[in-house]
């Protein structure tokens, strides 16, 4: 098995000195560099410690040998496409997120600035955090089965309002929704 370790880590933006601090109890940078390089078994104990700490399911931190992964081999920068000084997983946002629950629009026809064929992939919340997604693009559910979808430009109280994408559309107000799920990522066919 492969520890995955150090490439969720960075993904996250930690150093091996945040990853130790975050583990409770907390542990120390070495550790945390041995527990990566494989210099030190990494048991299940510690892999639900690191686990926690990143805020991934445990099973995330490994793979087999066999399970090609898509590979991260270059950055691109002002200066053009440059090569890492080593390849890393790839690793999805929706594997790094956690234990949130995720939905998938898939958009039929082009509206706004999503085209035919893509896919968005949502992270629910609850309606009392909604005031942290205004301004960003949600999907609301409606009575009857149906769905509000849009960019989310109001909450007051238990009202939520919806402007959808397409031009001229009107404000649509969803009454206590049971949850509103915020747009995470984006997936395009080229």
């Amino acid at each position: 098995m492969i520890n995955r370790i150090r490439d969720i880590r960075r993904e996250k933006g930690m150093t091996l000195a945040d990853l130790a601090e975050a583990c409770v109890p907390p542990t120390t940078a070495q550790t945390i560099g041995r527990l990566e390089t494989g210099m030190r078994n990494l048991s299940i104990k510690w892999m639900d410690r690191i686990a926690g700490a990143l805020g991934v399911d445990p099973e995330m931190l490994v793979r087999s040998e066999g399970n090609a992964r898509a590979q991260v081999v270059a950055q691109l920068s002002a200066t053009g496409a440059e090569a890492l000084s080593s390849p890393r997983d790839a690793l999805l946002p929706s594997e790094l997120s956690g234990d949130a629950v995720r939905v998938v629009l898939t958009i039929e026809d082009s509206a706004g600035e999503y085209r035919a064929g893509d896919q968005l992939w949502l992270r629910q919340i609850a309606p009392e955090d909604a005031a942290r997604a205004i301004n960003r693009d949600v999907l609301v559910p409606r009575k009857g089965g149906r769905f509000a979808f849009g960019r989310l430009i109001d909450r007051q109280g238990a009202r939520v309002g919806v402007l959808p994408t397409g031009a001229g559309q009107k404000q649509l107000v969803v009454d206590d929704p049971a949850w509103i799920a915020v747009a995470e990522m984006l997936v395009r066919r080229l």
